[in-house]
């Protein structure tokens, strides 16, 4: 059942954290607006989660960019006089960003979730672990169409 939740809760702060899935064009509601139609969040609910996600946005797309940077960074290394200890370097300096961004991520997750009532969560967990279904049910079917065609 944690696993569920915590499935949830990571989809849902995942998709809030990227400004393009916080803020859709074309008037159709937000992430925050579909969770709120989903578990019946409260205005102040609503609000509350929205300044969790602005709070964090920027370190987390920060963060991002400085992974881009040195993934980059590695990848100038691939070469025949490549120097291992530069890549060493950038390889644990990225290990210890996205180690932050993992942490950023969580703790963004656990202020959402700190959020919802109990009822909420349960919805939530319900709604999970039927997208969960869905999502078996549509990958064995996948796999028998792929089996078909072989």
């Amino acid at each position: 059942m944690k696993l569920v939740k915590l499935f949830g809760i990571a989809l849902i702060a995942i998709g809030l954290s990227s400004p393009a899935m916080a803020q859709q064009s074309g008037g159709q509601p937000d992430q925050v607006d579909q969770l709120a139609q989903m578990v019946g969040l409260s205005e102040d609910q609503q609000k509350e989660i929205r300044g969790i996600i602005e709070e964090m946005q920027a370190e987390i797309q920060e963060l991002q960019g400085e992974a881009q940077q040195l993934q980059q960074q590695i990848q100038a290394q691939i070469k025949p006089d490549y120097d291992e200890d530069a890549i060493r370097e950038k390889a644990e300096e990225l290990g210890d960003v996205t180690g932050e961004m993992t942490a950023m991520s969580t703790l963004m997750q656990a202020k959402v979730d700190a959020v919802f009532t109990e009822e909420q969560r349960e919805e939530l967990n319900k709604r999970m672990q039927q997208m969960q279904q869905q999502m078996q049910q549509q990958r064995q079917m996948q796999r028998q169409q792929q089996k078909g065609m072989q």
